[in-house]
C-alpha cells in the first residue's frame, strides 16, 4: 500500500551561513594532527572549520614540498565549493617555507578571492613579532637538511637564532607519533638562555598541547606551528578572546595588518 507523502505549505527559512564564520584548513594527505588541533583550539558554535586533503608523498624533502604547489588552487576550491570562506589555513611549515607564503597565498586566492590566507610560518613571524621576540631558539622534527631554509626564512625576516635543534625525522607520520611528554623533554633543552623564545615548528607535531607547560618550565614564550596559526585563523575571525592557559600567545591581539 503506498503511504501518504505531504508536502509542507511552505518552505523552510534559510540562514545565509549554517555558522557565521568559517575557516577552511589545507592539510596534507598524510596529517594526523591538524584537524584535531583545530577542533580543540578554533572551532565553536560561532566558528566552522572545513577541510579539504592535498596529495603528498613522504619523504620531507624540498621537492616533495614543493610538488604540492600545482594542487593548491584546485584543493581551496574543493572547501565549499562556490561559497566564500572567511580564512583558508595551508597546514604545512616547511612547505610555506619552500614554496613561498606569497606564492601559496596567491594559489589559494585563485580559488577563494576573499579569503585571508594564513600559512603557518607567517603566523609563527606574527607571533613571535608579538610576543616581542627578537633572539629565538628554534626545535623541528626534520632533518638537517630540510631545517636549512627555514633558519633562513627566520635571519632574513631579522631574528636572531641562538640555537636550532633538529630531530632528525624524514616522514610526517613518525612526527605525529612523538608523545607530546617527549617534544615537551625536546623543548625544554632546545631553549637557549638568551633566547626571548621558542619556536616549535611542524603541523604534524602534537605540540600545541604542551606549549603552556613548556612556557611554565622555562620561563619563555613559546610557539608553535598550529598554536599560531590557531591563533591568527581566530584573530582574522573577530574572536579576540584571552585564552592564556594555552599559552602566553593566546592572550594577544593580532596588530599588524594581514595580508
Amino acid at each position: 500500500m503506498e503511504r501518504p507523502l505531504t508536502l509542507a505549505a511552505r518552505a523552510p527559512r534559510l540562514e545565509d551561513r549554517p555558522l557565521p564564520r568559517r575557516i577552511g584548513l589545507i592539510v596534507l594527505a598524510t596529517d594526523h594532527t591538524t584537524e584535531v588541533d583545530y577542533q580543540r583550539l578554533v572551532a565553536s558554535e560561532r566558528i566552522g572549520v572545513y577541510v579539504a586533503r592535498l596529495p603528498y608523498a613522504n619523504p620531507v624533502t624540498a621537492e616533495n614540498l614543493r610538488a604540492m604547489q600545482p594542487s593548491l588552487t584546485a584543493a581551496a576550491g574543493l572547501i565549499l565549493p562556490d561559497e566564500t570562506l572567511d580564512v583558508v589555513m595551508y597546514s604545512c611549515t616547511s612547505a610555506s617555507v619552500v614554496i613561498g607564503d606569497e606564492e601559496i597565498a596567491a594559489a589559494i586566492k585563485a580559488a577563494k578571492p576573499e579569503a585571508a590566507v594564513v600559512t603557518p610560518t607567517r603566523a609563527a613571524v606574527n607571533g613571535l613579532r608579538a610576543l616581542g621576540a627578537r633572539r629565538i631558539s628554534v626545535l623541528t622534527p626534520y632533518t638537517v637538511e630540510t631545517s636549512r631554509p627555514m633558519a633562513d626564512y627566520f635571519a632574513a625576516l631579522g631574528f636572531e637564532i641562538d640555537r636550532f635543534t633538529c630531530l632528525g625525522l624524514s616522514d610526517d607520520r613518525q612526527m605525529a607519533r612523538i608523545a607530546p611528554e617527549e617534544i615537551a623533554a625536546f623543548a625544554k633543552e632546545a631553549v637557549a638562555p638568551q633566547s626571548d623564545a621558542l619556536f616549535i615548528s611542524c603541523t604534524a607535531l602534537r605540540a600545541a598541547a604542551i606549549v603552556a607547560g613548556t612556557e611554565a618550565a622555562t620561563g619563555r614564550p613559546v610557539v608553535s606551528s598550529n598554536l599560531a596559526t590557531a591563533w591568527a585563523c581566530l584573530r582574522l575571525c573577530g574572536n579576540g578572546e584571552a585564552r592564556p592557559e594555552l599559552g602566553r600567545l593566546m592572550a594577544l591581539p593580532l596588530e599588524r595588518e594581514w595580508p
